[in-house]
C-alpha cells in the first residue's frame, strides 16, 4: 500500500473544473456502499485533521459535516485514493443511517 499523508495526500488528488472531488463512502466492517458525496480541498483536509467525514454541498455551496444535525457521523477508519488520484473511497464506521431518508445507505434502491 502507497500510503500518503495530510497536504501531500490533498496535494496529489485530482479535483475537477469546480475544485471537487467524488467521495465513495464505505462502511469499514461491511463492506457496504453507503453514499457518495463531494469534497473540496478544505473539507478533505478538515476530514484528516477531525476523522470525520466532512463535503461539500453542491445546493447549499457550503461546507457540512455528516452528522451535524442528525448525530449520524462517520468516523474515518481509512482514506484511499484512485489510480488516476481523481476520487476517494472513505471508510468509515458509520453512527445510525447514512441516508437522509433513514435508510442505512442511500443505494436502497434497485433499478433492474
Amino acid at each position: 500500500m502507497n500510503e500518503r499523508k495530510g497536504k501531500e495526500l490533498v496535494n496529489e488528488l485530482k479535483f475537477d473544473s469546480r475544485g471537487l472531488i467524488p467521495a465513495i463512502v464505505q462502511d469499514y466492517k461491511s463492506k457496504d456502499v453507503l453514499m457518495i458525496a463531494y469534497m473540496n480541498k478544505e473539507s478533505v483536509q478538515i476530514t484528516l485533521e477531525e476523522g470525520r467525514t466532512c463535503f461539500y454541498s453542491r445546493s447549499r455551496q457550503k461546507l457540512w459535516r455528516k452528522g451535524e444535525t442528525s448525530g449520524h457521523v462517520q468516523r474515518v477508519r481509512e482514506i484511499w485514493y484512485d489510480c488516476d488520484a481523481d476520487a476517494l473511497l472513505v471508510q468509515v464506521d458509520q453512527q445510525g443511517a447514512a441516508c437522509h431518508t433513514g435508510e442505512w445507505s442511500c443505494f436502497y434502491r434497485k433499478l433492474k
